[in-house]
């Protein structure tokens, strides 16, 4: 990864924004023009399943959302409003206790009004991935066409 200074900016201040990621602990790792890096440090709370010691996947679901926005953001190089409009999570396997959680998403397709994400999660091994996801931003500053215009 190869970060500007804006890339910088968005690394270190992104999380801070949302009182939310800032609470789960998320870690903006990397931010470049080709995406972005977020840990989730691993904590007892995020147990769905204390006796197996399974992962909530709900939180996984947070770590997602919140590191394919911040590659949308660094995708277009400049701060603006986005918005989740779908998110699809595929879980290969579950996610266990002991372990942080990386996310690395990738914005594929960026137009004036949606951007196109793909995200991949693992525990230890990047390239052993126990989930991947899909999802899809409105870009909610992109221009709009006059009252009346037609579309």
């Amino acid at each position: 990864m190869n970060p500007t200074p804006f890339h910088e900016l968005l690394r270190r201040d992104f999380l801070e924004l949302s009182p939310h990621m800032r609470e789960c602990g998320l870690r903006a790792t990397a931010v470049d023009a080709h995406g972005a890096l977020v840990t989730l440090p691993y904590r007892e709370d995020w147990l769905g399943d204390s006796e197996s010691g399974r992962l909530n996947p709900g939180i996984i679901t947070v770590l997602v959302d919140s590191c394919a926005g911040l590659a949308v953001l660094a995708s277009i190089g400049a701060r603006e409003p986005v918005a989740t409009l779908d998110l699809r999570m595929d879980y290969l396997r579950p996610a266990f206790r002991g372990g942080d959680v990386q996310c690395r998403a990738s914005c594929l397709r960026l137009t004036a009004s949606i951007a196109f994400v793909r995200a991949t999660v693992w525990q230890e091994r990047e390239d052993e991935p126990f989930a991947t996801a899909q999802l899809v931003f409105m870009r909610t500053a992109a221009a709009r066409p006059p009252t009346g215009a037609a579309a």
